[in-house]
């Protein structure tokens, strides 16, 4: 058994298809995980979710991104489609709402395999992979709970932008998810959500959340994520494993193998 794990897929199924074909993905013996947004841009959402929740739990899980959220809030009521996600096919969908419910059961961050982290944009400089994992769970619980809907309505927003332990409610839940969906850049611990450029292109008061000092970066700790296509997969730092490489924008999707450390990649 190997564990494979994708980019941001963003409904493009035939392309997650072929890529999974390439690199010899068995899907009787094989697992694959994804980076988060599986969904929206693409033209077949849909497809790409049928597809991986028919894999089974064996064999695929996910870490949630900001647009797999954003669905979940459209799912709600609490936001609406744009055309430019091409979520219509999915939303008429008879198993919309058997999907939605698939997708409320995945967390914001995962751990594959021993010393490796998965979460869609990264590790927030303050946290170790176990203060992120557990944070991760409690957003689960909201999005599980009782409370869902307020949990959703509550989701959006930039601030608090700085962690602190003392955060609580809607505000600490938000924090959360920002950190591990929406994080590219930060200032001083801050979160910045403006710039989404390659790091050589940003304001030099800005530092891409990688290289930020985190103990757990420094124990060599593999960090996967996805989030960044500008990235284009160069961190200049093995452990830190850039999986957007943007093929829904034109450019290609990638899979990495945990037990071989190899990257596989699939053209637009």
């Amino acid at each position: 058994m190997k564990n494979y794990v994708v980019g941001d897929i963003q409904g493009c199924y035939k392309g997650l298809r072929k890529l999974l074909k390439s690199a010899g993905f068995d899907a009787k013996t094989d697992k694959l995980w994804a980076v988060g947004d599986l969904i929206a841009r693409g033209p077949q959402s849909l497809e790409t979710l049928k597809y991986l929740k028919d894999l089974g739990t064996p064999h695929f899980d996910t870490v949630l991104g900001n647009h797999d959220l954003h669905l979940i809030a459209m799912a709600h009521g609490i936001s609406t489609p744009k055309p430019v996600d091409k979520l219509d096919p999915l939303i008429k969908h008879k198993s919309f709402g058997e999907l939605i419910d698939w997708l409320c059961t995945k967390k914001l961050a995962l751990k594959p395999a021993k010393d490796h982290f998965i979460s869609h944009a990264g590790l927030y400089p303050m946290w170790s992979t176990k203060k992120a994992l557990s944070l991760s769970d409690e957003v689960s619980e909201a999005l599980m709970g009782a409370k869902q809907f307020q949990f959703l309505k509550n989701m959006y927003g930039n601030y608090p932008s700085v962690w602190n332990d003392n955060l609580e409610g809607p505000e600490r839940l938000r924090f959360v998810v920002n950190a591990l969906t929406r994080m590219r850049f930060l200032s001083d611990n801050a979160l910045e959500f403006k710039t989404k450029c390659h790091p050589d292109l940003a304001p030099i008061e800005l530092t891409p959340w990688y290289l930020c000092p985190n103990s757990d970066v420094k124990q060599n700790k593999s960090l996967i994520f996805g989030h960044w296509a500008s990235l284009m997969g160069e961190t200049n730092n093995q452990k830190v494993i850039a999986l957007d490489t943007g093929f829904v924008w034109g450019k290609t999707m990638t899979l990495y193998c945990i037990e071989t450390k190899q990257f596989f990649s699939q053209q637009a």
